[in-house]
């Protein structure tokens, strides 16, 4: 048996107004006394009076959703831990003021932007969040040619009418390689991100800046960002006659990949090996030995993002928010650089 929906109709008949007083006290809009205003809420919460998203959409020309398209593979978001927090960010605010978030994994380049162009067109979504900022960023213009509103993760490089939500990841990256350096380190590798991605070039250059601070030769290998990646990455390090005694990966997927590639090769990590991660995964600290790390809250920033988001969708100003900056978190997989280090 299908329960029927109450209605507006049902409220103003218990409320004993008319449908339009109803609506136009149910949207706040003025022209309702306060006693009527009253007596409506009550009437719709005895019913269980709930709104219709499919009617709002109707009566406003809004979808009421907005949309996430994410520009790497299926495989690297199931696996990162950094999305899914972030996901959980987002809906947060989303899911409390009514708004649907619509994701979509897209390949970069032309089907990603095809992806943007069918949220828009069918009016899927009425704005979007920006994630994985490139160098050079054409998404930026697509989503204004396209008429949508957005919120950008990071500044770009590129002119952006659009708010933003920052965090300076570069800080962290910092933080670690001083921390490492203080333990006696001087050959300490970095396994990055992809270079046309903004936070994995600011992470690159930010080691690579925090090494010469510290009179230290930097040593980076690019990756995708992806834990087979990271795993080549260290094989690869690893392997050379001159290996160093510490490596900062550029998020704590990879490092948990490089860990296990160390301890395969027999290295006793920290003893032989000192190991950094970034943005302190839940697994990272429960591991055996537990990981140092860059502390980034992603689901805080999610949450930032969407009342950004949201703001822009109600008519404000473009702002740029600044997080704070990220917490360097010292656990067992650093310690003093070895005297000798071991021969492969």
């Amino acid at each position: 048996m299908t329960v029927r929906r109450p209605t507006i109709a049902d409220v103003a008949r218990h409320a004993g107004v008319s449908k339009g007083l109803v609506s136009y006290a149910l949207n706040d809009r003025p022209g309702v006394s306060s006693d009527s205003r009253r007596r409506i809420l009550e009437a719709a919460s005895d019913l269980g009076w709930t709104p219709s998203l499919r009617a709002r959409s109707l009566s406003t020309g809004r979808s009421f959703a907005c949309g996430l398209v994410i520009g790497r593979s299926a495989d690297v978001i199931a696996a990162d831990p950094f999305f899914h927090s972030l996901i959980a960010g987002l809906e947060d605010v989303f899911a409390a003021s009514g708004q649907v978030l619509v994701l979509a994994v897209a390949t970069p380049g032309r089907e990603e932007a095809e992806t943007y162009r069918g949220l828009a067109d069918d009016r899927r979504v009425d704005g979007v969040v920006i994630t994985d900022l490139r160098a050079g960023d054409e998404r930026i213009a697509l989503v204004e040619r396209l008429g949508l509103r957005a919120v950008t993760l990071g500044r770009p490089d590129v002119a952006s009418p659009f708010p933003s939500v920052t965090v300076d990841d570069g800080a962290g990256i910092r933080g670690l390689v001083a921390h490492l350096a203080s333990l006696g380190h001087r050959r300490i590798a970095h396994v990055a991100g992809p270079a046309d991605m903004l936070h994995g070039q600011r992470r690159a250059d930010a080691f690579a800046s925090a090494t010469a601070d510290a009179g230290l030769e930097p040593l980076v290998v690019e990756t995708d960002f992806s834990a087979a990646q990271g795993a080549e990455a260290t094989r690869a390090l690893l392997s050379g006659a001159d290996r160093p005694t510490a490596i900062v990966y550029s998020n704590d997927h990879m490092a948990l990949a490089g860990l296990g590639v160390a301890q395969r090769l027999g290295l006793r990590v920290p003893d032989d090996l000192s190991i950094t991660g970034f943005d302190d995964t839940e697994l990272g600290r429960v591991i055996h030995p537990s990981l140092t790390s860059v502390a980034t809250d992603a689901r805080a920033w999610g949450s930032a993002a969407a009342r950004a988001l949201l703001a822009a969708l109600g008519g404000a100003p473009a702002a740029h928010v600044e997080l704070s900056a990220p917490t360097l978190i010292v656990r067992e997989s650093t310690g003093p650089a070895p005297s000798t280090p071991p021969r492969g």
